[in-house]
């Protein structure tokens, strides 16, 4: 039985929650294994709506083991808060799985990321501000909280105390803020342990076990290849891996294991943030995509930017994954429009560049060369089969997969739960 990545294609919000929960009901696992509650998913089930922020999208299908893995960093006040608000709503939140190994955002973290930007000014990086990426410094850093920490209060007062001895010169000295003392960041982890612990186990051990069993495992990717901190826009990136690689380290699995991945990929594109984006759109088609997408962040609210769709970017995110299919969303957006432009190159400089630029300047100035290609009216939301879909939207589809590497496998037609055509079993 196969274990299977999924990963964002473009710069996040590409709709992986929904491709997940389409693969769930035929999977065993689904497994978080990077980022944080820096980006979210939208799922809609029946007539409910669910914004997940933290927790794998497969805790909302009966039967699936939802599993937080070592890659990611943990808030866990959003964690508990957020499964307090799936309980109130009637979800099973018993079969979560939490790694010991996954590292904990803790207050100074969270104070030391707002500040930080503040002090930026005009080269701020666009962050959340929630902490992510002083968690992910501080792991590397080898001075990070992790969950397995918080069960041993005299290892916990140890690494919280020397953590805090060179950020509260920071805080103080740098940024003119009041110091954090160890007490208040111990007692409030602390009184989150006694709720984790029943969650807590080596995650590691867990799935590669399961998938001895036959088991199926779906790792499931926070935000994107171009948000990746090797391969994405550098310095405007995540602080983790979130390509198909980091499936392997954030969950302790082998190469071996994967047989399949699958990369999201919206039929438009979009990115929350600063920096580069070579088909934004800054007149009335982007205001439309934005409106009628409804683009805006499901963590932040923030609207985000909104352009054509980059072909050069659907193939560097095949060849930096491994993909082995594509799953098309949004379609539906594109209904009503005359032309729909699509970026096949680049103009660099007056060199025509085919390719995604690896010099971040070059990317940066990089202006797209567009083909357009014809629209169409009819309302496509109810469409299950692909050769229901209006010719000019099938031809779109099909002319995306040639540039893009890899087949196009499910197509996303309408933001119901439903609401995809599939054209590839993805298990």
């Amino acid at each position: 039985m196969p274990a299977i990545v999924l990963v964002g294609a473009q710069w996040g919000d590409e709709g992986k929650g929904k491709a997940t929960d389409l693969l769930a009901s035929r999977i065993d696992y689904v497994v978080k294994f990077n980022g944080d509650n820096n980006a979210g998913h939208t799922v809609v089930v029946g007539n409910e709506k669910y914004a997940l922020h933290l927790l794998p999208s497969g805790i909302l299908t009966p039967g699936v083991t939802p599993v937080i893995s070592n890659g990611v960093v943990i808030d866990l006040e959003v964690l508990f808060g957020e499964l307090s608000a799936l309980s109130s709503r009637g979800i099973d939140v018993s079969r979560l799985r939490v790694s010991a190994n996954a590292h904990i955002i803790t207050s100074y973290h969270r104070t030391l990321d707002k500040v930080t930007e503040r002090f930026l000014g005009k080269r701020q990086i666009g962050t959340t501000g929630r902490g992510i990426g002083p968690t992910y410094a501080d792991k590397i850093n080898r001075v990070g909280i992790r969950v397995q920490d918080i069960f041993d209060e005299g290892i916990l007062r140890q690494k919280v105390e020397s953590a805090l001895e060179i950020k509260n010169h920071l805080l103080v000295k740098i940024y003119n803020r009041r110091a954090i003392t160890a007490d208040e960041v111990i007692t409030e982890l602390l009184s989150f342990a006694d709720r984790l612990r029943p969650m807590v186990c080596d995650t590691s051990l867990e799935l590669n076990n399961a998938l001895d069993a036959n088991k199926t495992v779906l790792f499931e990717g926070g935000q994107a290849t171009m948000l990746d901190v090797d391969h994405g826009t550098y310095p405007f990136v995540t602080s983790s891996n979130a390509t198909s690689g980091g499936a392997l380290t954030g969950s302790g699995i082998g190469p071996k294991r994967v047989d399949r991945v699958i990369a999201v990929v919206k039929a438009y594109t979009t990115r929350v943030g600063s920096g580069p984006f070579p088909t934004e759109l800054f007149d009335e088609s982007g205001e439309y995509l934005r409106s009628k997408g409804f683009e805006f962040g499901t963590t932040t609210g923030r609207p985000r930017r909104c352009g054509w769709y980059d072909a050069p970017i659907a193939r560097y995110t095949t060849r930096i994954n491994g993909v082995t299919d594509f799953v098309l969303t949004k379609l539906d957006v594109l209904t009503g429009l005359d032309q729909i432009p699509v970026c096949v190159a680049y103009d660099v400089d007056g060199t025509r560049v085919d390719e995604v630029p690896v010099n971040q300047s070059d990317f940066h100035h990089a202006t797209p060369i567009y083909e357009n290609f014809p629209g169409w009216t009819e309302d496509i939301t109810g469409v299950r089969k692909f050769d229901d879909l209006p010719a000019n939207a099938q031809k779109y589809v099909l002319a995306l997969e040639a540039m893009s590497g890899a087949r196009f496998s499910a197509i996303g037609v309408g933001p119901a739960r439903d609401a995809i055509v599939v054209r590839h079993d993805l298990v």
